[in-house]
């Protein structure tokens, strides 16, 4: 099936029906683009796992008459009540995943929003404010590089100049694999009325990290993202042979990226941050000769701009005192940053009440160094953050998990903040 790029959305004509029930509709999203020797998932922006994705996603919300439509940047939509009313409450998620990803991360998201509404319905519940169910289109960025593009596109964080540079490891750019999926690339741009539309983004995720499991709480609220972003360091030497080149005579670019990884560590430790080098790219990649080029991304993310620039800042340094001494010359390209984020505090706090009160810490209150669409959204709409216990504290994994119990607290919970939010 291919989507309906900007279709009109109806309010349901008919009583919406049950629906599956979380469990249901986990198992069904389970088996998609898992790996079966890695255990993990590999669905891609704008591939046949993304394509079945969201043909579960369009599935969801026929079952519920929903109203349902694709937006200019491929983004998924499913609504109770007509948005143009405005002041809409939305929640939702991502269903793609990084290279070898846990289940969690994005779909307990989408999946928790589609049961959180059956919640809802099964309540009796009436909402004055129309509800929405969002699927963020390539929020990983593992495909092309660049986290959340489907909602950048939609807040004008992302030009559609910059977007149409996208390339993905064969070379195929982002408008091409978005048409070959079906999707018009023209039409791509900043979604002002849309947005204009929301009163409300509220996104369940699954923690990235144990804080949760620490306290024992199964569920938390969101007060803010550690600014983050991504650096390119092209460390460029001469290709020669294994075998027959003395170690004087080389200008190996891996020593010092290797040496910059561990600068790295110690600038992160030092900062009370995190820094990580995870993707590599090395140019002739042959066992027999000494590298021409060797590209690493750096990761980092900090509490705040401070600590980022002082991690940055001295990595880069480390890494350039190492490519001299070598004999290697260095690029160091910013490919994307994200400043903190402080979730909107009145609906941050909203959350916080309604679910219990923050006061005896039933619901705590927890920043994250993860990146996310809300973030993306929050320089636009009001957004907040609710995250659901990973006892592993595992993330981007297939180690990544979330107990059964804890999910469907986290459905009840979001089921909560809607009927306060959407029919107070």
């Amino acid at each position: 099936m291919t989507d309906r790029t900007h279709a009109t959305p109806q309010a349901p004509a008919r009583p919406v029906p049950e629906g599956d029930s979380f469990h249901e509709m986990w198992r069904q999203l389970l088996p998609v683009g898992r790996n079966a020797t890695s255990g993990g998932y590999r669905r891609f922006a704008w591939t046949g796992a993304d394509a079945d994705c969201r043909d579960w996603f369009r599935e969801q919300a026929r079952r519920r008459d929903l109203a349902y439509e694709v937006d200019r940047n491929g983004n998924q939509w499913a609504w109770l009540g007509d948005p143009a009313d405005g002041d809409a409450v939305v929640t939702g998620s991502h269903l793609d995943s990084v290279p070898d990803g846990g289940a969690f991360d994005g779909p307990l998201g989408v999946v928790s929003a589609f049961a959180a509404l059956d919640e809802l319905r099964r309540r009796g519940v009436r909402p004055v404010r129309p509800l929405g169910v969002v699927n963020f289109g390539d929020e990983e960025g593992a495909r092309f590089g660049l986290a959340c593009v489907g909602s950048r596109l939609t807040a004008g964080a992302l030009t559609v100049e910059q977007a149409r540079r996208l390339t993905d490891a064969d070379g195929i750019a982002l408008p091409q694999a978005m048409e070959a999926a079906g999707h018009d690339p023209d039409a791509i741009g900043p979604d002002p009325v849309r947005l204009s539309r929301i009163g409300a983004f509220v996104e369940l995720h699954v923690e990235q990290g144990r804080a949760l499991d620490l306290t024992g709480d199964p569920v938390g609220v969101a007060s803010a993202i550690w600014p983050h972003g991504r650096w390119r360091f092209d460390f460029r030497g001469e290709a020669n042979h294994a075998g027959t080149t003395r170690l004087t005579d080389r200008h190996d670019p891996m020593l010092p990226y290797a040496e910059t990884v561990l600068a790295a560590r110690r600038e992160a430790e030092r900062a009370g941050a995190v820094a990580t080098f995870g993707k590599l790219a090395v140019e002739p990649n042959g066992v027999n000769a000494v590298p021409s080029l060797v590209r690493g991304w750096l990761d980092s993310r900090a509490a705040d701009q401070e600590r980022l620039d002082l991690v940055v800042g001295g990595v880069e340094r480390a890494a350039r005192a190492h490519a001299a001494a070598h004999g290697v010359h260095l690029d160091v390209e910013r490919e994307s940053f994200t400043p903190v984020v402080e979730f909107d505090h009145a609906l941050r706090d909203a959350l916080a009440g309604i679910l219990g009160t923050a006061a005896d810490l039933k619901v705590p209150v927890l920043g994250t160094g993860a990146g996310h669409d809300a973030g993306i959204l929050s320089g636009r709409v009001p957004t907040a953050m609710l995250f659901v216990r990973n006892p592993t504290g595992v993330s981007h994994s297939p180690a990544e998990s979330a107990t059964e119990d804890d999910c469907v607290a986290g459905v009840l919970a979001l089921a909560d903040v809607l009927e306060g939010l959407a029919a107070p």
